[in-house]
């Protein structure tokens, strides 16, 4: 298999359909390309739109998480069942095309460098407060951490499974994208763009900043980890 795209699910019954059809559509005709579904601890009729929609023996399948420990908890388990020689992951929401994954992918394999090679997605066709909030992220991370950091929460994330030995006891929760993008960053990787359209919720409700109460929420808990993560950088 050379590329696995893991896809975190929580609560996204209502967007599971559309995600399916979506990614059945884009691989068809790419038969080294598979799809891994986590159902993250949903509560909602999740397993149902699963159960009916997957079948067995295909490219796009679903990984069971039985409770809801964090995005990132989901990504992992998601990760440590990928069978691609390059990994990814994006969001359920569809706020963004799963066809950027696949811009990243051809991407990354242009490279004569694609083995040291991270490829991260940048949002264009946000509100103003959004970019804001964004840079605002961005330039506190890299100065605690001492690495450029933009963009943070932007999809996909694409990456060789060699980047997989870098992830060293990484958080479970939305602090993940940041502890990714540092890590390829220490560890040599070169770090490419592909420009992504970032749209609207059609169905379900945002797990992270897309309200100014998440905002608020996903700032402190960023911030407590970076904090957390500069002081145990200094440590080693």
């Amino acid at each position: 298999m050379d590329l696995s795209i893991v896809v975190p699910c929580y609560n996204e019954a209502g967007n599971l359909q559309a995600l399916i059809a979506r990614f059945r559509d884009l691989i068809s005709d790419r038969p080294n390309i598979e799809v891994v579904l986590v159902n993250n601890g949903s509560t909602d009729d999740s397993a149902a739109v699963f159960a009916v929609r997957l079948r067995p023996g295909e490219r796009v399948r679903v990984v069971n998480v039985q409770r809801n420990r964090g995005y990132g908890f989901g990504i992992l388990a998601g990760l440590r069942a990928a069978r691609g020689a390059f990994l990814a992951w994006t969001h359920a929401d569809l706020q963004t095309d799963p066809a950027d994954v696949l811009a990243a992918y051809d991407l990354i394999r242009k490279q004569k460098d694609s083995g040291k090679c991270f490829v991260r997605g940048r949002r264009i066709g946000r509100p103003a407060v959004d970019r804001l909030f964004t840079a605002g992220m961005a330039f506190v991370a890299s100065t605690l951490l001492r690495t450029p950091l933009h963009d943070i929460n932007a999809q996909p994330k694409l990456f060789p499974r060699a980047f997989l030995f870098e992830l060293r006891d990484p958080p479970k929760d939305f602090s993940l994208d940041v502890y990714a993008l540092y890590r390829a960053g220490r560890a040599g990787y070169r770090i490419l763009e592909v420009p992504v359209q970032f749209g609207q919720r059609t169905a379900g409700k945002a797990k992270g900043g897309g309200t100014l109460r998440g905002k608020y929420t996903l700032t402190r808990r960023t911030l407590k980890y970076l904090f957390a993560l500069r002081k145990r950088v200094r440590a080693i």
